[in-house]
């Protein structure tokens, strides 16, 4: 059958089955050749059969397409031409809903990617997961503050956090909880929020984890700054007249030969004089006093430069090493690798770690066996970090939280500033200073940077 055209193929073929149909019957009835009988009624039948396959090509077209848009398989086109007319319109109407259909999937994973990139790029962790803790999607922001290099069930999360993992299998929507983490020697204050959704009938949970606590230390800083720039204004303003006046006065005092001493008695002139030079003294250490204070608002500018570790440390144990050897107390350096390297100001990450040791050899006054460490290393996410050990009486877990406050010190004769300073120092290196401290057995400050 060579034509193409549906229609003649159609009207050929009944018209053979008919001519076919007419011989076998006229066979049947004026012949007994009946093998003859038996091969025009094999031809017949066949040429039912071929009749039906052929009408029956459009079926299986629409089947084809049919199962292409169920299995998204959109790689497919309708063949159907040559067959006439109306099998051109079908066959066109089929591949402008294929070419659709490909363009809407294009469009939507276009769309999934656009969104799959937002969502691993923002800066607050993503977790989408399950009732149960199956997790349906964790972004890189979430990964990265966790420590994992992937998660697959919130259930994992407690090596890192119990109280995190209880806090996003409790949270509802609309819910916050705020979670404290110590990790390696690191402390965040995590903010959770959270908001519920449906897709394919199952319910998601999708949470925010941001962690605040720099921002909390920054705010905190600054309100302490502002508290004690006002403060130091105000006193400065009052105490300075008072020790000119107090100087001036007791200036006068001492010009023995002035016309203006000699109408006072003796004793009279000694008293005013004893009570000028307190106010005086006075002013002068309250000036000082109030100058101390205003090193917090002063720290300059952090120069950035890349140097040694190892030069640092000698730097800091040549500065020290009298004032060591003078107390008795071991004095041991570690920098893991030896060619570890910091971005930073130099001088003022010194006078960080001079503070710190400072405060060790003053807390291990009197102690037998004293000894400090002074070690440097990469921490699990590859980011430097400095620590300056002691094994000193410790400090009480409740003073733990107010060491970084300024003023706040438990030594007679501490100022409550250096601390402070050293706190202020890192964030202006964007890092942390953390203390952990263990009663009787080891104190801890952790430079992270």
């Amino acid at each position: 059958m060579g034509y193409r055209n549906f229609r003649i193929v159609c009207i050929i073929r009944v018209l053979l089955i008919c001519a076919t149909a007419g011989l076998l019957f006229y066979l049947i009835m004026k012949t007994s050749h009946y093998a003859t009988i038996c091969i025009v009624g094999i031809l017949a039948v066949y040429q039912i059969y071929a009749m039906i396959q052929h009408v029956e090509r459009t079926n299986r077209e629409l089947a084809r397409f049919l199962e292409a848009v169920r299995y998204g398989d959109f790689s497919r086109s309708f063949t159907g031409a040559g067959l006439g007319s109306s099998f051109d319109q079908l066959r066109h109407n089929f591949n402008e809903v294929f070419d659709a259909f490909r363009q809407a999937r294009a469009e939507k994973e276009e769309q999934y990617r656009y969104l799959q990139t937002v969502v691993q790029h923002v800066g607050v962790g993503l977790i989408c997961y399950q009732p149960d803790g199956e997790v349906e999607l964790v972004n890189n922001a979430a990964l990265r503050l966790m420590k994992m290099k992937e998660l697959r069930n919130i259930s994992k999360l407690e090596a890192f956090s119990k109280d995190l993992v209880d806090s996003l299998f409790r949270l509802k929507a609309g819910e916050k909880a705020l979670v404290r983490v110590e990790d390696d020697g690191e402390r965040l204050q995590l903010v959770i929020s959270a908001t519920e959704l449906r897709m394919r009938g199952k319910i998601f949970i999708l949470a925010s984890v941001q962690n605040i606590q720099s921002e909390l230390e920054e705010k905190e800083m600054e309100a302490w700054q502002n508290l004690v720039r006002v403060l130091t204004h105000e006193i400065m303003n009052s105490i300075t007249p008072i020790s000119s006046l107090a100087s001036t006065a007791n200036d006068l005092l001492n010009s023995t030969g002035s016309p203006s001493a000699q109408k006072f008695e003796t004793e009279t002139i000694r008293d005013i004089r004893e009570a000028v030079q307190t106010i005086r003294k006075r002013s002068l250490g309250l000036l000082h006093f109030v100058e101390t204070y205003r090193k917090i608002t002063r720290i300059p500018k952090p120069k950035f430069r890349i140097f040694p570790v190892s030069e640092l440390f000698s730097h800091v144990q040549q500065l020290m090493r009298l004032d060591l050897e003078k107390r008795a107390i071991d004095f041991h350096l570690s920098v893991e690798p030896e060619t570890l390297e910091l971005t930073a100001d130099f001088e003022l990450i010194e006078q960080v770690l001079i503070n710190l040791i400072l405060n060790s050899t003053q807390a291990l006054e009197g102690r037998a066996g004293a000894r400090i460490d002074l070690a440097a290393r990469l921490d699990t996410i590859s980011r430097p970090l400095i620590q300056v050990r002691d094994n000193g009486p410790g400090i009480l877990e409740e003073v733990q939280e107010k060491i970084f406050i300024p003023f706040f010190t438990t030594r007679q004769d501490g100022s409550g500033i250096g601390l402070s300073l050293s706190r202020q120092i890192m964030r202006l290196h964007r890092g942390t200073i953390r203390v952990q401290s263990k009663p009787n057995l080891e104190t801890v400050f952790t430079l992270r940077f």
